[in-house]
């Protein structure tokens, strides 16, 4: 029996007969392998990741396809995992102790840096720290330092709409360069005369309280001598009936005492007051000093007519807007400069002469009367001066009619760029003339229906 057992064991082993099964699972497992490779683009040499997810699934295979073994190679497949968890545990520690251990050995550099940085930035803080307390000196400066406010500064700039027409030429105008040349020049011309006028005619707003308080002054010293000049015309009104008395008492038989008769002539108070009201021309008979008024008078009328004759119209109108007594503030005056007409390459006379009339009207106490004010209103609208007449308006220097709201209403018909404001002015017009229905018509128009409402119920009377 032995010794057939060692002849057996002599013979060599043959190889173990696998399946075709086998053979085919084997063949897929491999081509598995080769096509992730090629997927994952595994070309390194040495141990990767990719590799070892691609060997750990085809062990899972392997374990599902041998399943007289499952047991065994599953419980190896854990210790390897295991193990390969732990090798890669053990490298993220040594990479994050690595990079402690750069950040330790760089800490003293860092701090170096940082504490030249310090340094640097509280130079720096110095720095600003004198530039500030300089840059707060000169505004402590600036503010103690009085300015006057430039004009530019005091007027809002207005914005400008390049889409909207040119206002006083037509469209064909507008796209004339000619024409546009022109109305340049126009405007340029204009521009320096505001310029020229803003040195002249306006001071700073901030002379303006003082000279107006210098004024108040004024007028209160010119009430007050006016008050003493009527006690003193009273006084000699007097004692012009007392001379006149003593003369008659003389003349007469003297059958009555004087002193009955001046006691008689004081007690009539009503002839003293009658004869306060003399005529100037009466008052200049018997007063020196009121004929020296009237030679003043005739020297102020002769000055105007030589500033008039020399063409000096400007300064003729100045002269005649300030005379005393309002000997030049009338119609005769006005018909003389309405007879200049234009005058080439100045503003028309008559024009200029309704602004100094209303200018000073407020000084003299002597506001424009109805007709005038419907020439001046003629006279700025024709010369294209809206503005001018806006501003007349809303100083409230004017005497209105009737006929003054329907010229500023109807120039809102010819010019629609205005007829807003055209309506304001004129419903300010006819309030202050009395024409309740036409201020009524200018809310409507403006759209103020319930502002018109409002109106028409504070006049009982008035109906539409």
């Amino acid at each position: 029996m032995s010794t057939h057992n060692i002849g057996v064991s002599r013979h060599s082993v043959l190889p173990p007969i696998v399946p075709d099964s086998d053979k085919k699972f084997l063949d897929s497992i491999q081509r598995y392998i080769i096509t992730e490779i090629e997927n994952v683009g595994c070309t390194e040499q040495g141990p990767a990741e990719e590799y070892y997810i691609i060997y750990r699934n085809v062990f899972d295979k392997i374990i599902e396809h041998i399943t007289v073994y499952k047991n065994i190679l599953t419980s190896i497949k854990q210790e390897y995992d295991a193990f390969i968890e732990a090798i890669k545990k053990g490298q993220r520690n040594a990479f994050y102790l690595h990079g402690k251990l750069k950040v330790l050995a760089s800490e003293p550099t860092t701090l170096i840096y940082y504490r030249k940085r310090t340094i640097q930035l509280e130079d720096k803080i110095k720095v600003i720290e004198r530039n500030s307390a300089r840059i707060q000196n000169l505004i402590l400066k600036i503010r103690n330092i009085k300015k006057v406010p430039s004009t530019e500064a005091l007027m809002p700039r207005k914005k400008i709409n390049p889409a909207k027409p040119l206002p006083g030429l037509t469209v064909k105008e507008s796209l004339s360069l000619d024409a546009l040349s022109r109305y340049l020049a126009q405007l340029e011309g204009r521009v320096r005369e505001l310029k020229a006028d803003m040195i002249s005619k306006y001071i700073p707003l901030e002379s303006k309280a003082g000279l107006e308080q210098e004024l108040k002054h004024s007028l209160e010293l010119r009430d007050k001598a006016e008050a003493v000049n009527e006690k003193l015309r009273l006084s000699y009104n007097r004692i012009t009936l007392v001379a006149n008395a003593v003369s008659v008492w003389a003349k007469s038989d003297k059958s009555t005492s004087l002193q009955e008769l001046l006691s008689q002539v004081m007690e009539k108070k009503e002839v003293v007051k009658a004869a306060a009201a003399f005529s100037i021309s009466h008052i200049f008979e018997h007063d020196p000093s009121k004929s020296k008024e009237a030679e003043d008078l005739l020297e102020y009328i002769e000055r105007f007519n030589e500033l008039f004759s020399y063409g000096q119209y400007e300064a003729a109108a100045v002269y005649a807007a300030n005379c005393p007594r309002g000997i030049l503030r009338n119609e005769e005056t006005m018909m003389k400069f309405k007879a200049l007409g234009a005058v080439k390459g100045r503003i028309l006379p008559l024009l200029r002469y309704f602004e100094a009339l209303i200018s000073s009207s407020a000084a003299v106490r002597h506001p424009l009367c109805a007709a005038m004010t419907l020439e001046a209103i003629k006279c700025a609208l024709c010369e294209k001066q809206f503005n001018l007449v806006m501003h007349w308006v809303t100083q409230q220097r004017l005497t209105f009619c009737e006929a003054a709201g329907d010229v500023i209403y109807d120039y809102g018909e010819v010019e629609p760029f205005n007829q807003s404001k055209c309506l304001a002015l004129a419903q300010i017009a006819y309030s202050q003339c009395g024409v309740h229905k036409k201020a009524a018509l200018c809310l409507c128009k403006q759209g103020q229906i319930c502002g018109a409402m409002d109106y028409i119920q504070q006049f009982k009377h008035l109906t539409l």
